[in-house]
């Protein structure tokens, strides 16, 4: 009698291994992503000025992309509980369920102290309305030569943060944050 159960046992679980297959080792990451969600820095500033900042979306990730004029190489991206202006520290509200603070090494002002970004909507700087991912992108300021940015994003999700050279004398400082894990 036992050594009956124990070979309908072994059946089975051979059973259900020929239906089920083998579990996988380790499940796929999505779109091939590997970025994680830790703070991400780069490069150093320079006089170099913030003159756009605008969004995209890929079948993967949502992008924002703070175009620069001159050549620039520094930028400082992480999550916060609360994204702040610099300077003031005053709290920029955001929608979202998670936010990024987007920290550009340049400033949104030449040397004459002047503007070079004037968004028409400071809490608005593009329209992300559908978006899989982005729920918002606010100008939350710009102080002694870096320039923040809030970014709300429907949650805690990888994210990748890169240079970009060009064309002519442009740097675009890009951010892509995934759809899913």
């Amino acid at each position: 009698m036992k050594f009956l159960k124990t070979l309908l046992a072994v059946a089975g679980l051979l059973a259900a291994f020929l239906i089920a297959g083998p579990a996988p080792a380790q499940a796929a990451s999505y779109c091939g992503i590997t970025w994680g969600s830790l703070a991400k820095s780069a490069g150093t500033g320079s006089s170099a000025t913030v003159s756009n900042v605008r969004t995209g979306r890929q079948d993967c990730f949502d992008r924002l992309v703070v175009d620069i004029k001159g050549s620039a190489s520094g930028y400082a991206v992480r999550y916060v509980s609360a994204v702040t202006s610099p300077g003031k520290g005053d709290v920029v509200p955001l929608r979202g369920g998670a936010f990024l603070q987007v920290t550009v090494l340049d400033p949104a002002y030449n040397a004459a102290g002047q503007p070079t970004y004037l968004p028409a909507n400071r809490n608005e700087l593009s329209n992300v309305a559908g978006y899989s991912t982005f729920r918002q992108v606010a100008l939350a300021g710009s102080f002694e030569g870096r320039t923040s940015l809030g970014l709300g994003v429907r949650a805690r999700l990888p994210f990748r943060a890169f240079v970009l050279h060009g064309p002519g004398d442009t740097t675009r400082i890009v951010v892509d944050v995934a759809h899913r894990w």
